[in-house]
C-alpha cells in the first residue's frame, strides 16, 4: 500500500468517527442512562443492551486480557530503549519505532480526552461508579496496539511461520476482545464502533507515516 492511500484511509476513518461521534450526541438521545443521563441512538443501544444483558465475568476476562497489548506496548518500549543505549543516540533509534511510540502516545492521548469529556456513560456502573463509556477504551487499546503487532513482525521477523502465527493470534484476539466487550454489557453498542473508526484510523496515519518517511530516506531527502 502507498502512503497516500494510507492517508486516505485514516483521514476518511477519522472523519468517519468525528461524524460517529456528532451523530451520538445529535441523533435519537434520551434519558436512558445511569441516573437518566442522555445516550444518543437510544433505541438502538437500549435494545442491543437489553438483548446482550451485563455478563460481568466477561467484563473482567476482556479487562484482564487488556493487559496483553499493554504488555506489547512495553515490548516495543524496551526495544526502543535497547537501541537507544546501544546506538547513543536517539537519531540512530529506528524510525518506524519512534513514530511507533509517538503513535502510542497519541492513542493515550485520545483517551484522556473522552475520559476528561464524557460523551456518555457505562449502560450499568462499575464498582459503584459512573464511568465515560465512549469510545470503549479496551477496544481503542486492542486495536490500536494488536495492528502494529502484525506490522512490526512482517517488518522484522523473516521466519513465515512466525509471522503466520503472530498474525492469527493478533486477529483471533482483537475478535475475542472486541465481540466480548460488545455483549459484556459495559458499554452501548455504539460506544465500540466508534472505537473500532478511531483505532484503525489512527493506526493507518501512522502506517503512512512509516511509508512515507521511508520513502524520503530511500530518495536521500
Amino acid at each position: 500500500m502507498k502512503a497516500k492511500n494510507a492517508i486516505f484511509i485514516g483521514v476518511s476513518l477519522l472523519a468517519a468517527f468525528a461524524l460517529w461521534t456528532f451523530l451520538i450526541i445529535k441523533a435519537d438521545v434520551q434519558n436512558v442512562g445511569q441516573q437518566d443521563t442522555a445516550v444518543g441512538f437510544a433505541s438502538f443501544n437500549t435494545w442491543f443492551h437489553h438483548l446482550t444483558g451485563a455478563n460481568m465475568w466477561l467484563y473482567i476476562v476482556t479487562d484482564w486480557l487488556g493487559l496483553v497489548p499493554a504488555a506489547i506496548c512495553m515490548c516495543f518500549g524496551v526495544l526502543g530503549l535497547i537501541q537507544l543505549i546501544r546506538r547513543r543516540s536517539l537519531l540512530k533509534v529506528d524510525l518506524d519505532i519512534i513514530l511507533l511510540g509517538c503513535y502510542y502516545i497519541l492513542v493515550i492521548a485520545a483517551y484522556l480526552i473522552f475520559e476528561m469529556i464524557p460523551i456518555n456513560y457505562r449502560p450499568i456502573p462499575i464498582d459503584g461508579i459512573m464511568e465515560a463509556s465512549y469510545p470503549s477504551s479496551t477496544t481503542l487499546l486492542v486495536l490500536s496496539v494488536m495492528p502494529t503487532l502484525i506490522f512490526q513482525i512482517g517488518r522484522r521477523c523473516r521466519t513465515k511461520a512466525v509471522i503466520i502465527a503472530v498474525n492469527i493470534f493478533s486477529v483471533s484476539f482483537s475478535a475475542f476482545m472486541v465481540i466480548g466487550r460488545l455483549i459484556s454489557g459495559v458499554h452501548w453498542a455504539t460506544d465500540i464502533i466508534g472505537s473500532v473508526f478511531l483505532s484503525f484510523g489512527l493506526f493507518f496515519l501512522y502506517y503512512a507515516a512509516v511509508l512515507f518517511t521511508e520513502k524520503r530516506k530511500e530518495n536521500g531527502i
